[in-house]
């Protein structure tokens, strides 16, 4: 079977890292093919805020729990959270972010990582803490968020694939 097929089968949800930080070079990777995505009109208007910094990721960790309502860590000890944003004045904001995180997502596979889509930047971006941090970052304009792409060093396996369902696919000809 062709590699890139493989991989995209193979590529699962991380949901337990080792506290290791990533390489800023691994994290460049996966952030340049997350740019790569293609966006609706070629307008490329998704942006990655990439936070390695332990003190905010822990601050995005904490508002993403109070969203959920629960007290575990919703990022599960991921060092790495890259951030993905788009215009609210974009229609197309959600579709073009979300093939952004599925770039991010198979890139870390790609490099090694373990990766996991987290949700709830809507929320979490929609407040006034989110909009003060975007301000604090120098994002500037009406910015939503569309998820988490949390990224690290798997600790543990990585789960296998779940048997895939019948009846999903209808031929017309």
């Amino acid at each position: 079977m062709n590699a890139e097929l493989q991989a995209l089968k193979e590529r699962r949800s991380v949901r337990k890292y080792k506290a290791d930080m990533v390489p800023q070079e691994l994290i460049v990777q996966v952030i340049d093919a997350g740019l790569y995505a293609a966006s609706g009109h070629g307008t490329q208007e998704v942006i990655i805020v990439a936070v390695t910094n332990k003190e905010v990721r822990d601050k995005l960790a904490q508002m993403n729990r109070e969203i959920l309502g629960t007290s575990i860590d919703s990022f599960y000890g991921a060092p790495v959270v890259l951030v993905v944003l788009g215009p609210k004045s974009n229609k197309l904001t959600p579709y073009d972010g979300s093939l952004v995180m599925g770039n991010l997502m198979q890139a870390a596979h790609a490099v090694g990582l373990g990766s996991c889509w987290i949700n709830r930047a809507k929320e979490e971006f929609a407040s006034e803490e989110g909009k003060q941090l975007l301000k604090e970052w120098g994002i500037e304009g009406e910015y939503e968020g569309v998820g988490h792409c949390i990224l690290g060093y798997a600790d543990g396996p990585v789960p296998q694939a779940a048997p895939r369902k019948a009846n999903r696919v209808f031929y017309v000809k």
